[in-house]
Protein backbone atom coordinates (compact mmCIF):
# COMPACT_ATOMS: atom_id res chain seq x y z
CA UNK A 1 0.00 0.00 0.00
CA UNK A 2 2.84 2.40 0.88
CA UNK A 3 4.53 1.99 -2.51
CA UNK A 4 1.27 2.72 -4.33
CA UNK A 5 0.79 5.89 -2.30
CA UNK A 6 4.35 7.07 -3.01
CA UNK A 7 3.83 6.34 -6.71
CA UNK A 8 0.58 8.35 -6.74
CA UNK A 9 2.25 11.27 -4.97
CA UNK A 10 5.13 11.13 -7.48
CA UNK A 11 2.72 11.08 -10.42
CA UNK A 12 0.78 14.00 -8.93
CA UNK A 13 3.99 16.02 -8.49
CA UNK A 14 5.04 15.37 -12.09
CA UNK A 15 1.55 16.31 -13.33
CA UNK A 16 1.56 19.59 -11.34
CA UNK A 17 5.02 20.47 -12.66
CA UNK A 18 3.83 19.79 -16.23
CA UNK A 19 0.76 21.99 -15.74
CA UNK A 20 2.90 24.79 -14.29
CA UNK A 21 5.29 24.58 -17.25
CA UNK A 22 2.38 24.62 -19.69
CA UNK A 23 0.85 27.69 -18.03
CA UNK A 24 4.23 29.47 -18.08
CA UNK A 25 4.67 28.67 -21.79
CA UNK A 26 1.15 29.83 -22.56
CA UNK A 27 1.77 33.09 -20.67
CA UNK A 28 4.82 33.84 -22.83
CA UNK A 29 2.78 33.35 -26.00
CA UNK A 30 -0.07 35.48 -24.65
CA UNK A 31 2.29 38.28 -23.68
CA UNK A 32 3.93 38.26 -27.13
CA UNK A 33 0.49 38.80 -28.70
CA UNK A 34 -0.10 42.02 -26.74
CA UNK A 35 1.40 45.42 -27.41
CA UNK A 36 1.44 48.37 -25.02
CA UNK A 37 -0.52 51.34 -26.34
CA UNK A 38 -2.16 49.21 -29.05
CA UNK A 39 -3.85 46.20 -27.42
CA UNK A 40 -7.26 46.83 -25.89
CA UNK A 41 -8.94 45.59 -22.73
CA UNK A 42 -10.82 43.09 -24.92
CA UNK A 43 -7.50 41.82 -26.32
CA UNK A 44 -6.13 41.31 -22.78
CA UNK A 45 -9.27 39.47 -21.65
CA UNK A 46 -9.21 37.32 -24.80
CA UNK A 47 -5.60 36.24 -24.06
CA UNK A 48 -5.69 35.98 -20.26
CA UNK A 49 -9.39 35.57 -19.38
CA UNK A 50 -11.10 37.16 -16.42
CA UNK A 51 -8.71 38.84 -13.99
CA UNK A 52 -8.39 37.65 -10.39
CA UNK A 53 -8.99 41.26 -9.30
CA UNK A 54 -9.50 44.67 -10.84
CA UNK A 55 -7.92 47.61 -9.02
CA UNK A 56 -8.68 51.28 -9.63
CA UNK A 57 -5.54 53.20 -10.53
CA UNK A 58 -4.78 56.79 -11.55
CA UNK A 59 -5.91 57.16 -15.15
CA UNK A 60 -7.33 53.65 -15.47
CA UNK A 61 -7.50 50.19 -13.90
CA UNK A 62 -5.12 47.36 -13.11
CA UNK A 63 -6.03 43.74 -13.85
CA UNK A 64 -4.42 41.08 -11.67
CA UNK A 65 -3.59 37.72 -13.25
CA UNK A 66 -2.40 35.45 -10.49
CA UNK A 67 -0.27 32.35 -11.15
CA UNK A 68 0.07 31.30 -7.49
CA UNK A 69 0.38 28.76 -5.90
CA UNK A 70 1.59 26.49 -8.76
CA UNK A 71 3.32 29.23 -10.74
CA UNK A 72 6.05 31.66 -9.75
CA UNK A 73 4.66 34.81 -11.35
CA UNK A 74 1.84 37.29 -10.91
CA UNK A 75 0.97 39.70 -13.71
CA UNK A 76 -0.51 43.17 -13.42
CA UNK A 77 -1.94 44.65 -16.60
CA UNK A 78 -2.73 48.36 -16.64
CA UNK A 79 -5.63 49.50 -18.82
CA UNK A 80 -5.71 53.24 -19.44
CA UNK A 81 -8.77 55.48 -19.54
CA UNK A 82 -8.69 55.07 -23.34
CA UNK A 83 -9.30 51.30 -22.95
CA UNK A 84 -5.81 50.36 -24.17
CA UNK A 85 -3.15 48.42 -22.34
CA UNK A 86 -0.48 50.79 -21.08
CA UNK A 87 1.61 48.26 -19.13
CA UNK A 88 1.99 44.53 -18.56
CA UNK A 89 4.40 43.53 -15.83
CA UNK A 90 5.36 40.49 -13.78
CA UNK A 91 5.34 41.82 -10.21
CA UNK A 92 7.11 39.10 -8.20
CA UNK A 93 10.56 40.67 -8.49
CA UNK A 94 13.37 41.62 -6.09
CA UNK A 95 12.70 45.29 -6.94
CA UNK A 96 9.08 45.05 -5.79
CA UNK A 97 9.99 43.03 -2.69
CA UNK A 98 12.43 45.82 -1.73
CA UNK A 99 9.47 48.24 -1.77
CA UNK A 100 7.68 46.26 0.97
CA UNK A 101 8.22 48.18 4.20
CA UNK A 102 7.24 47.76 7.82
CA UNK A 103 3.92 49.47 8.43
CA UNK A 104 2.69 48.94 4.84
CA UNK A 105 -1.05 48.28 4.70
CA UNK A 106 -2.30 44.85 3.63
CA UNK A 107 -4.29 46.37 0.75
CA UNK A 108 -1.20 48.13 -0.64
CA UNK A 109 0.81 44.90 -0.36
CA UNK A 110 -1.94 42.98 -2.16
CA UNK A 111 -2.14 45.56 -4.96
CA UNK A 112 1.64 45.50 -5.41
CA UNK A 113 2.26 41.72 -5.40
CA UNK A 114 -1.13 40.15 -6.10
CA UNK A 115 -2.75 37.30 -4.26
CA UNK A 116 -0.29 35.24 -2.20
CA UNK A 117 0.27 31.53 -2.77
CA UNK A 118 -0.34 30.81 0.89
CA UNK A 119 -1.66 32.59 3.99
CA UNK A 120 -0.86 31.06 7.38
CA UNK A 121 -2.48 32.45 10.54
CA UNK A 122 -0.60 32.39 13.85
CA UNK A 123 -3.37 33.24 16.37
CA UNK A 124 -1.18 33.13 19.49
CA UNK A 125 1.23 35.64 17.96
CA UNK A 126 -1.68 37.53 16.36
CA UNK A 127 0.14 37.45 13.02
CA UNK A 128 -0.39 36.17 9.49
CA UNK A 129 2.31 35.03 7.07
CA UNK A 130 1.67 35.74 3.43
CA UNK A 131 3.89 33.83 0.98
CA UNK A 132 4.55 34.27 -2.73
CA UNK A 133 6.54 31.77 -4.80
CA UNK A 134 8.93 33.42 -7.25
CA UNK A 135 11.94 32.69 -9.38
CA UNK A 136 15.19 34.54 -8.66
CA UNK A 137 17.19 34.88 -11.87
CA UNK A 138 18.54 32.89 -13.42
CA UNK A 139 16.69 29.84 -12.04
CA UNK A 140 16.42 29.73 -8.22
CA UNK A 141 12.97 28.98 -6.72
CA UNK A 142 12.32 31.35 -3.82
CA UNK A 143 9.56 32.29 -1.37
CA UNK A 144 8.91 35.90 -0.33
CA UNK A 145 7.19 36.14 3.05
CA UNK A 146 5.47 39.17 4.55
CA UNK A 147 4.28 38.94 8.16
CA UNK A 148 1.24 41.06 9.00
CA UNK A 149 -0.12 41.91 12.45
CA UNK A 150 -3.73 42.19 13.65
CA UNK A 151 -3.85 45.76 12.30
CA UNK A 152 -3.19 44.28 8.83
CA UNK A 153 0.18 45.98 8.58
CA UNK A 154 3.53 44.49 7.59
CA UNK A 155 5.83 43.90 10.57
CA UNK A 156 8.65 42.07 8.73
CA UNK A 157 9.43 40.50 5.38
CA UNK A 158 12.10 38.63 3.48
CA UNK A 159 12.96 35.95 0.93
CA UNK A 160 14.31 32.45 1.37
CA UNK A 161 14.89 29.42 -0.88
CA UNK A 162 11.70 27.53 -1.80
CA UNK A 163 12.34 24.08 -0.32
CA UNK A 164 9.08 22.74 -1.73
CA UNK A 165 10.01 23.04 -5.42
CA UNK A 166 12.77 22.32 -7.84
CA UNK A 167 13.99 24.70 -10.50
CA UNK A 168 12.23 24.24 -13.85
Amino acid sequence: MGQVRVWRIGVAAVWLAAVAALVAGCDSQRIEQLEEGVSTEADVRARFGEPENVWDAPGGRVFEYNRQPQGQKNYMVTIGADGKMSALRQVLTPENFARVTNGMAMEDLRKMLGKPAKVTPYPLRREYEWEWRWLQPPNSPMVFTAVLNDDQRVVRSGSSPDRGTEAP
